[in-house]
């Protein structure tokens, strides 16, 4: 299990920045849970790097000059035992970041992110507990929000969940304000094992791969 005491969280930096890549190693290098297991300059190298290299988490750059993080991270999510992807931007475009959270990734880091948030971000995602800070959940619900796609996939997220028990739709909304299971456990009064049954079992019904997929989709409901 990716974080457990057997092995450190397995890590692989993509990124067509040089320099990015080796302060990120030496941030995650020197935390003994997390190894740094491999690196890649660019979108058309994570394939073959994640067969060699076999990490947890990727942690992966958006903008590269031939095959972009979102492409990548396309690719990535679609193998059978896919690694984590947790997505760097400078957060200029923010449209970009909920494509890449639509295709799987567990979350996202600004490239200012201070070190030890870095590491913590790292471990939640590789964990599966993703969330997403209040400021970019207010930009992307902007983002979310406008236009008449909007409406499209607000349509479309109250149709699924329309489906869910009032249970169900409790740890949904939950998983939308960004808390951790062990938050949820406390907000409605279940042990923190159940919590980790009701998501895996969100997750099935509603066909999605993990729990950021779940806040999108509430966030698309209108439901915070």
């Amino acid at each position: 299990m990716p974080g457990s005491a057997a092995r450190p969280v397995r890590i692989l930096i993509v990124d067509d920045d040089a320099l990015v890549r080796a302060g990120l190693s030496m941030i995650l290098g020197g935390t003994p849970d997390l190894k740094v297991v491999g690196e890649a300059a660019d979108g058309s190298e994570v394939m073959a790097a994640t067969t060699v290299c076999r990490p947890d988490v990727v942690l992966m750059d958006i903008r590269m000059p031939r095959l972009d993080g979102l492409a990548a991270t396309e690719l990535l999510r679609a193998l059978p035992r896919p690694p984590e992807v947790l997505v760097l931007t400078t957060f200029d475009a923010d449209e970009h970041v909920l494509r890449a959270l639509r295709a799987g990734a567990g979350g996202f880091l600004l490239k200012d992110t201070p070190p030890a948030e870095i590491v913590r971000a790292v471990r939640r995602v590789a964990a599966g507990e993703a969330t997403l800070s209040p400021t970019v959940t207010r930009t992307l619900i902007e983002h979310v929000t406008a236009g008449t796609a909007a409406d499209r996939r607000r349509d479309r997220a109250a149709q699924l969940l329309a489906g869910l028990t009032e249970r169900e739709r409790a740890v949904a909304v939950a998983l939308g304000r960004g808390r951790t299971n062990a938050e949820i456990a406390a907000e409605l009064f279940m042990s923190v094992a159940t919590v980790k049954a009701y998501v895996s079992r969100l997750l099935t019904r509603l066909d999605l791969n993990n729990r950021v997929q779940v806040a999108l989709l509430v966030h698309d409901a209108g439901l915070v």
